[in-house]
């Protein structure tokens, strides 16, 4: 295996998006609507374009992805003080009920990428990472 960094992180990213995937698909949920979910989970009611750059996800795909979100009845959007450019979005309960599930998806995930990993180990890993990425997002 190759052991260059770039090669081992994009790999890493490649099996946990499958893994997430393979078992959101299954709630109906398209890529991009997890990550979607988690975000409303702790910043509900807020305007598209947070989302947007909280999940590092254009704004026009935004749009799509909350679109067949509404559809499906996860989410609602709404204007507020009648400005037609700023929409809020905010979780249905059926969207509420959804992203329990994504949530719980999200920490198997987790405890399987994390399987033989020391408490501290799983510490490190993440301060490694979070200073990695502060690195990268110069």
């Amino acid at each position: 295996m190759n052991k260059e960094l770039h090669y081992i992180l994009r790999l890493c990213h490649t099996l946990c998006n499958k893994k997430i995937l393979l078992q959101t698909s299954t709630l109906g949920l398209s890529p991009g609507q997890p990550k979607i979910l988690e975000f409303l989970e702790y910043h509900n009611d807020c305007e598209q374009k947070e989302i947007a750059k909280a999940c590092e996800i254009e704004p026009a795909t935004v749009t799509n992805l909350l679109a067949r979100m509404e559809k499906a009845r996860l989410i609602e959007r709404k204007q507020l003080d009648g400005n037609r450019r700023s929409l809020h979005v905010s979780l249905t309960k059926e969207g509420e009920i959804v992203t329990k599930q994504v949530l719980k998806i999200f920490e198997e995930v987790k405890k399987k990428a994390f399987e033989g990993f020391t408490v501290e180990e799983q510490t490190s890993t993440f301060r490694l990472l979070t200073k990695m990425f502060d690195n990268l997002s110069d």
